[in-house]
């Protein structure tokens, strides 16, 4: 037997926080990949610490729902899990790069646990990108005549934290499907709220590498880039700034393809999934309607 366990952050104080987990698990689950499928949080329950009790199957492939790797990928749920062993130099990552590693943990030696990266590295993450964009112009083809701005965090604390998104905006540069292709940042430069300077394009799509909506991609980026002055308000999409229409798509990870990542995480780490891969993808297929 085979079980799925997807970890991520959730929230005390924000009850959205844990949707997206929550959805793709259920996606998973629908096409019957794995034997089970579990989710573990660091701010919730069920907790990180306590998920691989709650799992029967001898083979456990973890997915962090994190964006990039870094304190929580490489310190904090490899401590919760109680990977046996664990050393982040066997990711032999630069950043970008880090596969899985298959381990035993503490609490259950009998279980072999195979820990990937994040799916924010992955490279399956651009393509879900690309969808937000069809997605919030309800446009399955949007591209030419547009700019679009992958948008991160950003910290001088880490440097990782620019690297999933610049890695992102570079390929969707490299395809030439968008007119501009921006990367942005909350905390660094170039920054989100100057979003207009960068563009040339009348219209703008504006995704989010984050992976829940929460406070910054429901109330500090909206304000911030002038799309409203109080987000209590709420805002139009698209919304007019300078000069340019702002279609402004919200956090990639509530994206239904983001299922795909995960199994793609899986995959590469030996999970056996048969082609759910391609069940998935059929069923996130169809774009909704900007607005909807």
């Amino acid at each position: 037997m085979q079980a799925l366990v997807i970890v991520a952050h959730g929230s005390h104080l924000n009850p959205d926080s844990s949707a997206p987990t929550y959805d793709h698990a259920d996606t998973i689950r629908d096409v019957d990949a794995f034997d089970e499928v579990r989710t573990g949080f660091w701010k919730e329950e069920p907790s990180i610490r306590e998920v691989l009790r709650t799992v029967e199957s001898d083979e456990v492939y973890v997915v962090p729902l994190f964006v990039s790797e870094g304190y929580f990928t490489e310190q904090v749920i490899p401590r919760e899990l109680r990977l046996d062993g664990w050393n982040v130099s066997d990711w032999e990552s630069d950043g970008l790069s880090a596969s899985h590693v298959t381990l035993t943990a503490d609490d259950v030696p009998e279980k072999r646990v195979h820990y990937c990266g994040p799916v924010g590295t992955h490279e399956a993450m651009t393509d879900v990108i690309v969808r937000r964009a069809e997605s919030v112009t309800g446009d399955p083809n949007v591209g030419g005549g547009f700019g679009l701005a992958v948008v991160g965090h950003g910290t001088e604390r880490n440097e990782n934290s620019a690297k999933a998104i610049e890695y992102h905006a570079d390929r969707i540069r490299e395809k030439g499907r968008f007119d501009e292709v921006q990367a942005l940042y909350m905390d660094e430069e170039p920054e989100v709220d100057d979003v207009t300077d960068f563009f040339e394009s009348d219209d703008i799509v504006v995704v989010p590498l984050f992976i829940a909506d929460g406070f910054h991609t429901q109330e500090d980026i909206p304000e911030d880039m002038g799309l409203t002055d109080d987000y209590r308000m709420g805002y139009d999409v698209p919304a007019a700034v300078d000069g340019h229409d702002i279609w402004y798509a919200g956090a990639v990870g509530t994206e239904g393809l983001m299922a795909d990542v995960v199994l793609e995480r899986a995959a590469d780490a030996g999970a056996d999934i048969g082609d759910t891969l391609e069940v998935v993808r059929e069923r996130t297929r169809k774009t909704p309607q900007a607005g909807d």
